[in-house]
């Protein structure tokens, strides 16, 4: 079983990695699945990720405070909005179904991220 969480964990981590440059997938919910995976079957790869100088922070922030950083709420809805919309009005043209799923899933994560704590930066 441990491996099979741990293999899963990997998985997700790259599917996060991925959502980094592929817009309509996300990034954070793949890394705290890897995250909830491999506390519970490697605190070596747990250990690891919570101290990557990248994702570490907003794993931590996230689990800790749930809040993010507002430049990271700013970028996260600016980015999403953009490609939703650019797939509203380019690929998904005229398919009025997929259209209202797209902006009804974009409305969701604004709420959400909206919702969530905001970390203040020390100056």
């Amino acid at each position: 079983m441990r491996i099979l969480l741990s293999a899963l964990g990997a998985l997700s981590l790259v599917l996060g990695i991925v959502g980094i440059f592929v817009p309509l997938l996300p990034t954070t919910p793949f890394l705290l699945l890897s995250a909830a995976l491999w506390v519970r079957s490697s605190p070596r790869l747990y250990e690891w990720l919570l101290t990557h100088r990248l994702f570490g922070s907003y794993i931590r922030n996230y689990r800790e405070h749930r809040a993010i950083p507002l430049h990271a709420k700013i970028a996260t809805l600016v980015l999403m909005w953009v490609s939703m919309l650019w797939c509203v009005c380019r690929p998904l043209a005229g398919i009025v179904w997929a259209q209202v799923g797209l902006l009804a899933v974009a409305a969701g994560v604004t709420w959400h991220v909206v919702s969530l704590g905001t970390m203040r930066t020390k100056r």
